[in-house]
């Protein structure tokens, strides 16, 4: 193998750790905001983590974070503008990468 065959498999191993880890991020975030709008309906327990899970798996419907807004938006609706959960999901992404930092 050649220097550039090398540097070439490098770039690749970096650009799918790093893409890795801005899913694991992203899906972080939006547990935790999950958590968030839970508790902002007043639940707890199992019924909070079951909650911030189907936030999570909405996150699936369509690119980007719409999906995931709108399912909050719709739930918390008069407790929480989408501007205010936009703000907390840019709050909270930061949040996610400090925790996923943290654990590895």
């Amino acid at each position: 193998m050649t220097t550039f065959d090398d540097r070439e498999h490098a770039f690749e191993a970096k650009f799918a750790h790093d893409s890795e880890m801005q899913f694991r991020a992203e899906a972080r975030r939006n547990k935790l905001v999950g958590f968030w709008a839970a508790e902002l309906l007043g639940k707890s327990g199992d019924a909070a983590t079951e909650y911030a899970m189907t936030v999570v798996s909405s996150d699936f419907e369509k690119p980007g974070i719409d999906d995931v807004v709108e399912k909050v938006a719709k739930d918390l609706a008069g407790k929480a503008t989408e501007a205010d959960i936009r703000a907390k999901m840019a709050q909270l992404l930061g949040v996610a990468k400090s925790q996923l930092i943290t654990e590895l």
